[in-house]
């Protein structure tokens, strides 16, 4: 038995012959990546570039130097630090009380037969389907006028306050959560939790204790979506704060455009860095948002 086993370790692995089918798919995934990739290169081309030499030689030129000056700029004329701690003042508790109303949605929708289990999950994503611009004016005009106390916004109102950004990122990206965690949830096991109400857990020790331990992966891929979108959102952090020093940190790339002239060079270094901490999620939780993402895809 030692023999075969070995002699089948190393018998060597036979490749797929290439197929033109297959030298198209990967000539076309390759020539995709590179189209995907060709802006944030320019970004990063640019950003190292001095303004003076773009203005001598164009932006479609090889560069006489290269330098980080644009970073330094960057960081202390748009106060990167403080905005960046705006937007995870914003983001953090954002996602953490999303993806906790939305597992509670789902687990009612997934696991309970209500006749409006369906219409339920149809009005949670029908936040999804209206555009924000469609709205704009009505959800202005309301955060002018919902009162906060003031040890949670300096203003007294919802508007221009991080409480206030933090409820409309909740209220467009619940129903997203919640279709994807309903449909998670529809392939685990019905017995867990029928044994677990045999044994006399109520319907709450059997959310907190078997449903959301059971949902980890999907909960790690959405943490990573929604920090993507939160994180990058612009439209809702200027029209619902007005003071500069409360902006999250894509608002305040504004700060860094004149009335007439504008650095293109030191903009695009500041994208750069304001771009680098959603790379960097991705990049550590790339196994747990696509395992989450492919996990409930096929019910066996």
């Amino acid at each position: 038995m030692t023999t075969v086993a070995t002699t089948e370790d190393t018998r060597p692995v036979r490749k797929r012959p290439l197929s033109i089918s297959r030298i198209i798919l990967h000539a076309f995934l390759i020539i995709t990546a590179l189209v995907w990739l060709a802006p944030v290169a320019w970004a990063v081309f640019t950003s190292l570039r001095p303004y003076a030499d773009t203005a001598k030689n164009g932006y479609v030129s090889f560069p006489n130097s290269l330098s980080l000056a644009n970073y330094r700029h960057a960081w202390s004329q748009a106060d990167i630090p403080l905005h960046f701690w705006n937007s995870m003042l914003i983001t953090i508790p954002a996602i953490v009380l999303i993806l906790f109303f939305a597992s509670m949605v789902a687990y009612v929708v997934s696991r309970f037969s209500f006749w409006f289990n369906v219409p339920l999950l149809i009005f949670f994503m029908a936040a999804n389907l209206l555009p924000p611009q469609v709205i704009i004016t009505p959800v202005y005009q309301m955060y002018l006028r919902i009162p906060l106390p003031t040890w949670i916004s300096e203003s007294g109102l919802a508007y221009d306050s991080f409480v206030g950004l933090i409820m409309i990122n909740v209220a467009f990206q619940t129903g997203f959560c919640t279709f994807v965690l309903s449909n998670y949830m529809k392939t685990l096991p019905k017995s867990l939790t029928e044994a677990a109400r045999v044994d006399g857990a109520s319907v709450t020790r059997q959310f907190f204790g078997i449903i959301m331990p059971l949902c980890r992966p999907a909960f790690a891929a959405l943490a990573v979506l929604e920090f993507t979108w939160i994180y990058n959102d612009f439209f809702w952090a200027v029209v619902l704060m007005s003071s500069g020093d409360k902006r999250p940190i894509t608002s305040s790339l504004t700060s860094l455009s004149g009335q007439y002239f504008t650095d293109n060079n030191l903009i695009a270094a500041a994208s750069v860095l304001v771009a680098l901490p959603t790379i960097l999620v991705f990049a550590l939780l790339q196994k747990q948002f696509i395992g989450g993402l492919t996990l409930g895809s096929t019910k066996e």
